[in-house]
């Protein structure tokens, strides 16, 4: 990366008042410090700091869930609640408890992937399953898995060999990280910064996106090991405050979960400045950043002949992809790609007409949305308002339309998309591909929906199309949210982004495994839920997933299962399952 001039840059760092400097330099300082102290402290005992860290987060997860319900708006009886149990506490526990294993395995000298049993994948591509990791997940998450595919060229033998990141040497430090962090869902803050002192060796100044603000005594809780140890330092701020610690000449790198636009006014600055730098090649920031951006994420429906309880259940299916969390997830699939030939597609927009409008209420919580939502309907003037005051946009997009704005504008709202591409089987699914690698803004994850039987018809030209798709998460028959969700699996943007070009940002997080430089991970569920799974041949047992917007009993089902990551226990399924049942 090419620096800028001392002067040009100094000049850039905002005047906060000396109070706030002080304090901001002070907790430089004293990460600088712990990061020394994290160098020295053996594997074994990095194990049983990351088990404390877990024991904590169990201890916060009522006050995680009942706080993040608060900043949304949710009413504490709401159905929706369950999304804070299974976004916080839940993702936050699995990612703290595997990778507490994961070190566990370094200090007995052995790999996290020891017991892993590698496949391939089109393009000579090793695959490493992720999910399920043990027993429990297998009858937990009857019918899905994952698994994390590699770029070509990389052996067997040397993935395995790598894994471990900045464990396999542990005394070189990474200096101070800064993490700037996401204000949608709960976990990814304690998530990137549990990635960034395990897998980089760093210790880590986070600051917490106003939007957040009221889980700062929640992370102080669930994080206080962390706290205690020196390696960790939380604060408060707006955009000058962010400003001034990228610029900070004691930290080393940044790391942050937010937008393209607030990744380049980091990176390049704003207005005619950053334009100048963009085009001589002078970044305003002197250091790496790693990123996760969003984008518009595809769903693509490959045709078939559907039942009637296929259609209305993945219409359900899209709607949650779009409305979870409010629709304000850089992972929300925003765009249905379906088939202009496929005889069921009207029926399949009634369907997803009504499931749209008949979604669970919710404020509009994330600051921006109605503005987005109205630059939306200006883009889109014949655009359904659906749901309760027209609070969801649904935009058919038809042929004579021009559907450019829609795939190439991430909402961040409850806007969804439709658009149409002629074909069917591998045609389809081909020209679907092409349109969603060319077209579509961002590389984080694509979805697709596709009967079994078809998959089987289409053989290797299924895979051939899923090893084309350029998308760091790739779920067929799920959502890509479930990618983010299992701790084993990688996330983040598919390789290949830089500085000047970020699309859905750089680098890898999550993937506690420690699996060094994954290309992708791919999700796969069931067509349909149990019973009706095993009526048409799938060997599944999951009912309604817990994250439909539509399951009743989620928020019973989500606090069962964020209980269940804190200590998981055979005796703990039959509760578990008789909510999941109940959606």
């Amino acid at each position: 990366m090419t620096t800028t001039d001392p002067m040009s840059r100094t000049q850039a760092i905002p005047a906060l008042d000396q109070q706030q400097r002080d304090q901001l330099d002070a907790a430089i300082i004293e990460l600088a410090s712990g990061a020394e102290r994290w160098a020295s402290t053996p594997l074994s005992e990095r194990a049983g700091l990351l088990g404390a860290v877990h024991a904590a987060m169990t201890g916060a997860a009522q006050e995680w869930a009942e706080t993040a319900a608060m900043i949304k708006g949710l009413a504490p009886s709401s159905q929706l609640v369950g999304e804070e149990w299974i976004a916080g506490p839940y993702a936050g526990l699995s990612g703290a408890g595997t990778l507490a294993q994961s070190i566990a395995a370094l200090a007995a000298g052995t790999s996290p992937l020891a017991g892993s049993r590698f496949g391939t994948a089109p393009g000579g591509r090793v695959t490493i399953p992720v999910l399920p990791a043990n027993a429990h997940e297998w009858l937990l998450l009857h019918g899905f898995s994952a698994e994390i595919w590699m770029a070509p060229g990389r052996s067997p033998e040397e993935v395995r060999a790598s894994a471990g990141l900045g464990e396999l040497t542990p005394t070189t430090s990474g200096g101070v990280g800064l993490v700037l962090g996401a204000g949608n869902i709960t976990s990814i803050p304690p998530l990137d910064v549990l990635y960034e002192i395990v897998a980089n060796n760093r210790s880590v100044l986070l600051k917490l996106n106003p939007v957040m603000a009221g889980m700062k005594s929640v992370f102080d809780r669930a994080l206080a090991p962390l706290i205690n140890f020196g390696v960790l330092r939380i604060v408060q701020g707006a955009g000058d405050v962010g400003a001034y610690l990228t610029q900070h000449d004691g930290i080393a790198h940044v790391h942050i979960t937010g937008s393209a636009a607030t990744h380049d006014a980091i990176v390049w600055g704003t207005g005619e400045e950053a334009a100048s730098r963009k085009a001589t090649g002078t970044p305003l920031l002197a250091k790496p950043i790693t990123s996760e951006l969003g984008g518009v994420s595809p769903i693509i429906i490959v045709p078939s002949a559907w039942t009637k309880h296929d259609l209305r259940y993945q219409a359900e299916h899209v709607v949650t992809q779009r409305l979870h969390n409010g629709g304000y997830n850089c992972i929300a699939g925003q765009v249905v790609v379906v088939s202009s030939n496929w005889p069921q597609k009207k029926a399949f927009l009634a369907e997803l007409r009504r499931a749209l409008a008949a979604a669970p209420q919710r404020p509009a919580w994330y600051p921006g949305s109605d503005g987005r939502m109205q630059a939306a309907s200006a883009a889109y003037p014949t655009a359904e308002r659906m749901g309760q005051n027209g609070c969801r946009l649904l935009i058919d997009v038809k042929a004579e339309d021009d559907a450019s704005n829609v795939i190439t504008t991430e909402y961040f709202s409850p806007v969804l998309g439709v658009v149409e591409v002629p074909g069917t089987g591998q045609a389809f699914l081909d020209a679907a591909v092409t349109l969603a690698n060319d077209e579509f803004v961002g590389t984080l994850g694509a979805n697709l929906i596709v009967e079994p039987k078809v998959i089987r018809q289409l053989g290797t030209g299924f895979l051939d199309s899923i090893a084309r798709l350029r998308y760091g998460t790739i779920a067929i028959n799920a959502w890509t949210g479930l990618g983010f969700l299992t701790a084993t699996a990688s996330w983040g943007a598919y390789p290949g982004a830089t500085i000047d070009n970020v699309q859905s940002g750089i680098g890898t997080v999550h993937n506690a495994l420690l699996i060094d430089r994954p290309e992708r991970t791919i999700v796969r569920g069931p067509f349909r839920p149990f019973p009706r799974s095993f009526a048409h041949g799938e060997f599944a047992l999951f009912p309604k997933p817990p994250w439909f917007v539509q399951a009743r009993s989620a928020a019973t089902t989500g606090r069962r299962l964020a209980g269940f990551a804190a200590k998981p226990s055979w005796l703990k399924m039959p509760a578990i399952f008789l909510a999941a049942f109940r959606a």
